[in-house]
């Protein structure tokens, strides 16, 4: 298999995440997103929507994290990363799309630099648009994490699909220096996976193209 990565992309990270709880090898083949390397001839010849990252296993090319996710858990299934039963499963996926769908969008690379380029938003009005959006998110994820099926994990005692989401949003949160004592449960789950080596490889500074 073939990564194609970036160091801080957090859709990225949720994938080096999944590849080491399966225990899948990978080579990462690195595109560099502030350079705008994403937009180039290169990789829009991987990836027409020129976004990270993108999974190339064999002849296969698979893009957008969820669907990556889904697709290491349908082709690797053991050790699982969703539960067995559909309400359980459909959790997993609901506290997944929390942070994909809902928080990531509107503070991804694109925007802040279309706030910065287009509408003259300065450094400090962009990250506290950043910040507004992360705390909006990470409030909900919180109310869902106190609801029962939460254990050690986002669901239960064991890594899902949710918590490959949910730790790179708060490397994220932690990189914009924003204030995640209001959320409890979701960094008590944060400090478990950071103890299982899967996450810890996977974070930011441990890639080779970390700057």
């Amino acid at each position: 298999m073939k990564l194609y990565t970036y160091f801080r992309s957090s859709a990225s990270f949720r994938v080096r995440i999944a590849l080491n709880l399966k225990g899948l090898a990978y080579t990462p083949a690195f595109v560099h997103l502030p350079k705008g390397e994403h937009r180039g001839a290169e990789y829009t010849a991987v990836n027409p929507q020129c976004l990270l990252p993108t999974l190339e296993d064999g002849s296969r090319l698979l893009t957008q994290s969820l669907a990556i996710l889904e697709y290491l858990e349908e082709t690797h299934p053991a050790p699982p990363l969703l539960p067995k039963g559909p309400f359980e499963r459909a959790r997993v996926r609901s506290l997944a799309m929390l942070v994909a769908c809902e928080i990531h969008p509107v503070n991804n690379l694109r925007v802040l630099q279309h706030l910065k380029r287009a509408l003259g938003q300065n450094e400090e009005q962009v990250n506290a648009w950043y910040r507004h959006w992360i705390g909006d998110g990470l409030a909900k994820l919180e109310a869902d994490l106190a609801r029962p099926g939460t254990g050690i994990y986002c669901h239960g005692d064991l890594p899902t699909l949710a918590d490959c989401c949910l730790v790179p949003q708060v490397f994220n949160a932690q990189r914009y220096q924003c204030d995640t004592s209001p959320y409890p449960t979701v960094m008590r789950v944060f400090s478990a996976c950071m103890k299982l080596d899967a996450f810890e490889r996977a974070q930011p500074a441990k890639q080779p193209d970390a700057e």
